[in-house]
């Protein structure tokens, strides 16, 4: 008997929905990581790692290149917007670090086998997600991060990553 396999062909005039907010989330985090990156490297006295900051500059900046083209892909497109505070970088860094620490706990709850450890990485990984609470509604209000309006939330991916490169 025979399978009957039906073929979606890919819509090539745009990127799908869910590569697109993960293409947002990607090229966020790494922008942010690129500034801080750069404002940090003058302070590194070690070579070793200060040669390993440059390093990491050079490949978050090829990464971003590559990534930028993408944008006029996404499902609404991009235009160009005036300067956003430094105040959206730090609320943003400060939000990424909310996220990357409630994926760490949840992850290190599925390995932790004490139950002491394990609860108190669960109180931890709660104080996390009421911290992004609190910085994810500061951002909100204050127009630092356009939840729900994904183009403009691509819009200042596009834009933050250009002036991120342009540093």
């Amino acid at each position: 008997m025979e399978e009957n396999i039906v073929s979606i062909k890919p819509n090539p005039s745009h990127l799908a929905w869910h590569e697109t907010m993960k293409l947002h989330e990607i090229t966020a985090s790494q922008t942010n990581s690129l500034i801080g990156f750069k404002m940090s490297i003058h302070n590194i006295k070690d070579k070793h790692l200060h040669a390993l900051y440059a390093e990491a500059i050079r490949d978050i900046e090829q990464n971003l290149r590559e990534l930028l083209p993408y944008f006029p892909e996404a499902p609404t497109g991009t235009r160009s917007l005036s300067d956003s505070e430094l105040t959206a970088f730090y609320a943003g860094q400060l939000l990424g670090y909310a996220k990357s620490s409630i994926l760490g706990y949840a992850s290190a709850i599925t390995e932790t086998a004490t139950p002491s450890l394990k609860e108190t990485f669960h109180k931890q990984m709660h104080r996390a997600i009421e911290l992004h609470t609190k910085i994810f509604n500061y951002m909100l209000e204050r127009g630092l991060y356009p939840a729900y309006n994904l183009k403009e939330l691509l819009e200042n991916d596009v834009k933050n990553a250009n002036k991120a490169l342009g540093m």
